[in-house]
C-alpha cells in the first residue's frame, strides 16, 4: 500500500509534468474517478496547464491553470489518492499502455498516467483551493513535518495502542504499516503500548525515528527493505531482529500484521 514515501515519489513524477498543457485526456476506466463523471473530468482538465504538485499525507494535489503563470484559488485541482495499488508514471512518449493504466493526461511533452490494479480510491476533480483545504482539513498534520510537542499531544490524548494512533490518518497523515513498524522498532516501543502511557522520552524517540525513516524512505520513493532495517526482514516468518538477533514476532494491531522484536520492544 502506498505510504508517505511512495506518494513523495509520485509527487516527483508529477513534478516532471508540471508546466505542460493537457492536450488530451483519456479515461480508460472511469471506476477510478471519485465524484466526477468521465465527461466532466475531461472537460475540466483538457486545455489546462499542470501546476506544481503538493502532497499532504497520502494525498497528492495537482493544481490546474488556464492562463497566467500562477494557479488561481478558483481554478480546478486534481487530487490523487493511491489506495492499495495506485501510482503515477511519467512516459516521455511512445511507451505502450500498461494493462492497469486507468487515466492518461497527455501533454505536449509526454503523458502522466495513473495506474491502479485494485481501484480502491482514485482521482477527484476539485473546484478550487477551498475544496482542497476542506479535504486536507479532515486529516492530521503531515507526518514529515509534525513537531515533537505536537506529536506528544496527539499521542497522549488517547488510550489507543500507539500503532493504531499513528496509523489513524485523522491524527497523523501519511504513515502506514511499514513506516509505523519501522519507526516503533527503531524507537524500541511496543506497537501495542498505550499512547497515553508513553513517557516523554519515548515520544521523543518515536518522533526522531519517524523523521529518520520518512526522510530516508522519501529519498528512495518507498520504504526500502535494507538488511539493517526491520522492513528488510518482515516477509521472512523465521527472521531475527537485525539489531539484537532475537526471533521477530508477528501479531495484529489496528487490523494490520505487526512485526516487532520482543527483546527490543518490551511493554
Amino acid at each position: 500500500m502506498p505510504e508517505l514515501p511512495d506518494v513523495e515519489g509520485f509527487r516527483r513524477v508529477a513534478a516532471r509534468a508540471a508546466g505542460g498543457r493537457v492536450r488530451r485526456v483519456e479515461v480508460l476506466d472511469a471506476g477510478v474517478l471519485n465524484g466526477v463523471t468521465a465527461d466532466r473530468f475531461r472537460r475540466g482538465v483538457r486545455g489546462r496547464v499542470l501546476g506544481t504538485p503538493r502532497r499532504h499525507g497520502k494525498w497528492l494535489a495537482v493544481p490546474l491553470r488556464t492562463d497566467g503563470r500562477r494557479h488561481r484559488a478558483d481554478e480546478p485541482v486534481v487530487a490523487f489518492h493511491f489506495g492499495m495499488t495506485g501510482g503515477l508514471q511519467w512516459c516521455a512518449g511512445g511507451e505502450p499502455r500498461h494493462r492497469f493504466d486507468r487515466v492518461v493526461l497527455a501533454t505536449d511533452r509526454g503523458e502522466l498516467r495513473f495506474r491502479d490494479m485494485r481501484k480502491l480510491q482514485g482521482i477527484r476533480l476539485l473546484s478550487g483551493d477551498d475544496e482542497l483545504d476542506a479535504l486536507f482539513a479532515e486529516l492530521g498534520p503531515d507526518a514529515a513535518g509534525v513537531a515533537r510537542p505536537e506529536l506528544g499531544e496527539l499521542l497522549h490524548g488517547s488510550r489507543a495502542a500507539v500503532k493504531s494512533r499513528l496509523m489513524d490518518q485523522t491524527v497523523v497523515a501519511g504513515l502506514g504499516n511499514l513506516t509505523v513498524d519501522e519507526t516503533l522498532w527503531r524507537a524500541r516501543v511496543h506497537p501495542s503500548a498505550r499512547s497515553d502511557e508513553l513517557s516523554d522520552a519515548a515520544v521523543g524517540g518515536v518522533h526522531q525515528a519517524m523523521r529518520t525513516v520518512l526522510r530516508q524512505s522519501s529519498r528512495a520513493g518507498y520504504v526500502p527493505g535494507r538488511p539493517s532495517w526491520l522492513t528488510g526482514h518482515r516477509d521472512d516468518t523465521r527472521a531475527a531482529c537485525p539489531r539484537c538477533g532475537t526471533r521477530l514476532r508477528r501479531t495484529r494491531v489496528a487490523g494490520r500484521t505487526s512485526v516487532w522484536c520482543p527483546n527490543c520492544q518490551q511493554r
